[in-house]
């Protein structure tokens, strides 16, 4: 589909018209961020089910579980946090969503309404480098799940693969360093044909690897004869007192929640092609809390199980590939291996190529399309350097995950504060693809936002501390007693913090902003293609 050229100037701006007639500024929009118009929103709730369990089922959920186990809690508790964390972030997440389904925009046009025409690029890219971040890690998983099945195929002459130096980065064996490579070129050929094959592509993937694993414990019930293994009998050194309330599971639960807060702000990039409202609510309130309960429960069920068949300690199955490699056949290797990548791939294409593709277009509409943008993310995923990064599961679930789910706690607080609040879920959407309109606030930017996310961000990690092992060593970059001391008790519940500040400062700074809000539709009559729909540009 093309566009017309700029056909004239309003207020020293151009001004281009869309192939539908539509006004709109060049440098805010292009057919990736277009509206999806009505007579092209088909997802129904089967579609938001499918989605969510093709993306909660993957090698960073199967470890969630392994990483509070860890810490000490026994599998109930471990469950427990999990699927509390997750019934309360799907909360922001369908209130967002509710945008998406009822205007048909994606998350950086809806960021617009409260950050401004210009502004909206701050919480965008904000999101956009954190999906890059879980594009690695992702990415990262796929590749030692491929290596393994062709160090299982080829033999030693693949698996003493000699290493190559990558500098300050470390050094790698040049065969994981190939399959990360091959993994991030075969995820970008699925997401550059667009939303109809990635919807294609979990519709495969998700029952494959639900059912490979069904499978995987159905024959480790039969080794052990019904022995469910040392994982589920093993008791919590917590315990359910001080030591589990009050030290663990404030920051495990915080860390839980801001596994999915990213997806809680730009769920209205699927949610644009909802068919209507119940479709996406029903979809996403079953799909996300019961699908984790499923898939940390398989985790935690199929560890035990192979502990106990294999007579190993526990801790050295909890990462796919580990589990994967004790099986005795070749082939089931080389088949447990691939279901492993195919799983990653299929949270990776919908979780954390979509969000950037979008978030950086919206930033450089002229010069980053879709397809470029998704290119864009997977360098700067690979620069975040993930095989760093999932060195200890103290980083992973407290640096990582913690922190920055305090900052983006105060995104979709705003978000939610205006949307639902300010403009009781009005917007004039053909506003939101011009200058001098409704969102222009001052010169794009509408400080109410700006400083809200700062005060709410501020607030929550500004605290930010890491705790001090009995020999003095620190489990993070942090200061022992908080980067700021006083904040420190906060930051053990910093989305909670960062999300309610964020709401509370916007809603009282535009409390002065006497504005009627209504709802325009961008299409009138005009029936657009959907965006990504063919693989044309």
């Amino acid at each position: 589909m093309t566009e017309s050229p700029s056909a004239t100037t309003r207020a020293g701006r151009a001004i281009d018209l869309d192939a539908h007639g539509h006004e709109v500024a060049p440098a805010l929009y292009n057919r990736d961020l277009r509206p999806i118009h009505p007579a092209h929103r088909t997802w129904n709730e089967r579609a938001y089910l499918t989605l969510w369990v093709a993306m909660c089922m993957n090698a960073a959920t199967w470890t969630l579980a392994a990483s509070l186990i860890a810490l000490g809690m026994n599998w109930i508790q471990a469950l427990f946090t999990i699927v509390l964390a997750n019934l309360i972030v799907l909360i922001p997440m369908l209130l967002n969503s509710h945008a998406g389904a009822k205007h048909g925009i994606s998350f950086p046009v809806f960021a617009r309404a409260a950050y401004g025409v210009r502004g909206a690029n701050l919480p965008a890219v904000m999101r956009g480098l954190v999906a890059c971040g879980w594009f690695g890690i992702q990415t990262w998983f796929g590749g030692l799940a491929l290596n393994l099945a062709l160090g299982a195929m080829i033999g030693s002459s693949w698996t003493g693969a000699s290493k190559v130096s990558l500098g300050v980065f470390g050094e790698l064996p040049w065969t994981t360093l190939l399959c990360y490579l091959f993994c991030v070129v075969a995820q970008l050929a699925i997401i550059i044909r667009g939303f109809d094959s990635l919807r294609r592509f979990q519709m495969f993937a998700a029952p494959t690897v639900i059912g490979s694993v069904a499978v995987l414990i159905v024959i480790l019930l039969f080794q052990t004869k019904g022995n469910l293994g040392p994982v589920l009998t093993h008791p919590s050194s917590l315990g359910w007192g001080h030591d589990f309330w009050i030290k663990a599971f404030p920051p495990s639960l915080m860390a839980n929640i801001a596994f999915w807060s990213t997806l809680s702000l730009n769920m209205p990039d699927f949610t644009r092609f909802a068919e209507n409202q119940a479709a996406q609510r029903r979809g996403q309130a079953w799909g996300l809390p019961t699908t984790m309960l499923v898939v940390s429960f398989m985790a935690v069920l199929t560890t035990s199980l192979a502990a106990k068949h294999y007579n190993v300690d526990p801790a050295t199955l909890w990462n796919p590939d580990q589990l994967v490699s004790h099986f005795g056949s070749r082939i089931a290797v080389v088949i447990g291996a691939l279901v492993i990548v195919v799983s990653s791939f299929q949270t990776n294409t919908a979780a954390n190529l979509v969000s950037p593709a979008l978030d950086f277009s919206n930033a450089l509409p002229k010069l980053i399309t879709f397809r470029t943008g998704a290119m864009v993310a997977a360098v700067i995923g690979t620069l975040f350097l993930p095989w760093k990064l999932l060195a200890s599961p103290e980083a992973y679930v407290f640096v990582w995950l913690g922190f920055y789910g305090g900052i983006l706690g105060a995104v979709g607080g705003v978000l939610v504060g205006d949307y639902w609040l300010h403009r009781k879920t009005n917007i004039r959407v053909p506003e939101l693809f011009k200058y001098r309109s409704d969102y222009h606030y001052q010169g794009g930017w509408h400080w109410q936002a700006i400083v809200a996310t700062v005060l709410g961000g501020l607030v929550a990690v500004g605290g930010a501390y890491s705790a001090v092992a009995p020999d003095g060593t620190k489990s993070g970059p942090f200061p022992a007693d908080g980067m700021i001391p006083f904040l420190k008790p906060l930051y053990d519940y910093n989305w909670v913090v960062s999300f309610l500040v964020g709401m509370a400062t916007y809603w009282l700074l535009t409390l002065p902003e006497k504005r009627a809000h209504e709802t325009v539709p961008f299409d009138a009559g005009h029936a657009a293609a959907p965006a990504h729909a063919t693989t044309s540009d």
